[in-house]
């Protein structure tokens, strides 16, 4: 095995092991080891910690004599090409051609990289009743849903993601440092187990969507995804973040060390091939299965076979991921890999805070379900109901459609239905006022659609919630662009049956009701790389939080399949 440096043809990274003291080995990485024909690279300033891995040894102080590059991490195939070595695939550069030519096309900068991990669960062998233990995300729970999480288990997941707040918090002494504690104290104790070895998840989640409709089953596979930055065009967002949700995820993933919540994507896959390939690996039964208290039925299987994993990451590779669901979680996951890239490096590029634990589904599942998000308002300054509608003529056409006798669930089946049908062509709104006793139901007037401000892009213009917000918020309501993030003022709700009952109850004063988000809507605008309004979308069922944890240890590399 031959020392030097070298660059191949057609790429411009250049691996230099000159530098490593020991010249029977190829190189060392700061903090990684490689395999090279199934062979662990030692070296004098590293120690092997287990199978793949390495860290720096603590009695070695000059580092600087260890400057071999760092480039390409763990697992990072190697040939030797012109007297040197070179990554047969890594992160930064290309794979490489049979004539160690680079092929440019195929560049990880333009694919979604999945890999297997050592995940967090609950013991499974403990006896615990996991539907006891898990949460919807935290951002979707109420102040009474946490106490009633709170009240359930002693080790249910709520103490770690939304723990309670105290009088005389301090720096030291807060729900994040708390949620640190017990996260360690559950591992201690052996409530928390991490796998031997990287798996990915298999899951299933069946659920009646309502109205009627018969059981759907939505399939999903949870592994990581490397994070990508904006300008990737890999995983594409589709809604507005706010910095304040995204600085307390982050407080937490500082305190904790943790991805407690994997980020809800979709990938398009007509053929099936992702849950195919998964089904054929996984046994046949389920690792854990459970009924939550929504209803919902989950299951899991845990994959272990390397041959699958290649086979999923070779799918993924030509996919972009739409973020469904955890769009403040996947910048603030981006926000933490930043800050330990600067206390722990960018290199090996497989460090575990490089990567995201990601719920995988396809928009393509069967089993995939879009709810609407209804707009309630709590109070309108100066609202005259007459005025009002007379504005909207300049837009709409508006039709009554009182309430009968039958009561407000049939009502608002029918109506569901109505808008539904009509929405088939143009957008509808229905529209409720406490304490009118009918709804009204606004059409959107054919060439109307265009007189929306003419700084929207067109692909926003399709959408159902710019119209509301254009047209009827902002243009005939008065609101500004920063009354409607007043989030006391305004409020989001999936269910109409609900929504119009605080309507009529008097706890908002009116509602909007939409249809759902077309999915052929969400693509097309995250794929021009522009963003919906808040809540534009609900993907139901939510990814249930506890099923499976991520931990980030930052001397601990991913290795991509």
């Amino acid at each position: 095995m031959t020392s030097g440096s070298g660059q191949t043809r057609g790429c411009s990274k250049t691996l230099d092991t000159s530098a490593c003291s020991d010249r029977n080995y190829a190189a060392c990485r700061h903090g990684a080891g490689s395999f090279l024909d199934g062979i662990f690279e030692k070296c004098p300033f590293l120690h092997q910690t287990g199978k793949d891995q390495a860290r720096p040894r603590r009695d070695v102080s000059d580092r600087s004599a260890c400057r071999a590059t760092d480039r390409y991490g763990v697992g990072a195939k190697m040939v030797l090409f012109q007297n040197s070595l070179h990554p047969l695939y890594c992160y930064d550069t290309a794979p490489f051609k049979s004539d160690g030519t680079c092929c440019s096309e195929h560049r990880s900068g333009n694919m979604a990289i999945l890999a297997p991990f050592r995940g967090i669960t609950y013991n499974f062998e403990a006896g615990l009743d996991l539907s006891k233990l898990v949460t919807p995300p935290y951002d979707v729970i109420s102040d009474e849903e946490q106490e009633f999480y709170y009240q359930s288990d002693p080790h249910n997941i709520i103490r770690l993601i939304l723990g309670k707040r105290k009088i005389g918090d301090i720096d030291w002494d807060n729900q994040y440092t708390r949620a640190a504690e017990f996260f360690r104290k559950w591992q201690r104790e052996g409530i928390l187990v991490r796998s031997e070895n990287p798996c990915i998840y298999l899951t299933s989640l069946t659920y009646r969507p309502g109205f009627g409709e018969p059981l759907r089953t939505r399939w999903g596979i949870i592994a990581v995804i490397r994070i990508e930055d904006e300008t990737s065009g890999v995983i594409l967002p589709h809604e507005k973040t706010f910095s304040a949700h995204k600085d307390d995820r982050l407080k937490l993933m500082r305190s904790c060390n943790a991805q407690f919540s994997p980020i809800f994507g979709l990938y398009e896959d007509p053929g099936n091939n992702i849950l195919d390939a998964c089904l054929v690996g996984a046994d046949p039964e389920p690792r854990i299965s459970f009924d939550f208290r929504d209803g919902t039925k989950h299951r899991m299987w845990i994959l272990n076979n390397d041959s699958l994993f290649r086979e999923l990451a070779a799918f993924m590779s030509e996919k972009r991921i739409f973020i469904a669901d955890g769009h403040h979680r996947y910048e603030t996951s981006r926000n933490f890999r930043n800050i330990m890239r600067e206390r722990h490096g960018r290199r090996p590029a497989g460090r575990s805070y490089e990567y995201v634990m990601m719920y995988l589904s396809s928009m393509n599942d069967k089993g995939l379900t879009i709810l609407p998000s209804h707009r309630l308002i709590k109070t309108v300054p100066g609202f005259d109901l007459e005025s009002f509608l007379k504005t909207l003529t300049t837009w709409f056409n508006i039709r009554e459609y009182p309430f009968s006798d039958a009561g407000i669930p049939r009502d608002c089946m029918n109506l569901r239905t109505e808008i539904r049908g009509l929405g088939q062509q143009d957008t509808v709104i229905a529209f409720c006022i406490n304490p009118v006793r009918k709804f009204y139901i606004f059409s959107l007037k054919p060439d109307a659609r265009e007189k929306i401000s003419g700084d929207i892009h067109p692909s926003l213009k399709k959408l159902d919630v710019i119209v509301l917000s254009r047209l009827v918020l902002r243009e005939a309501l008065g609101f500004s662009k920063e009354d409607l993030d007043d989030t006391e003022n305004f409020h989001y709700q999936s269910d109409m049956e609900t929504a119009v009952t605080d309507v009529i109850s008097g706890t908002y004063r009116m509602a909007f009701l939409l249809n759902p988000t077309k999915i052929e809507h969400v693509m097309e605008i995250a794929g021009n790389s522009l963003v919906m309004p808040r809540k534009s979308t609900y993907f139901y069922p939510k990814v249930l939080t506890g099923l499976v944890i991520n931990e980030i240890d930052p001397y601990e590399t991913i290795q991509v399949p």
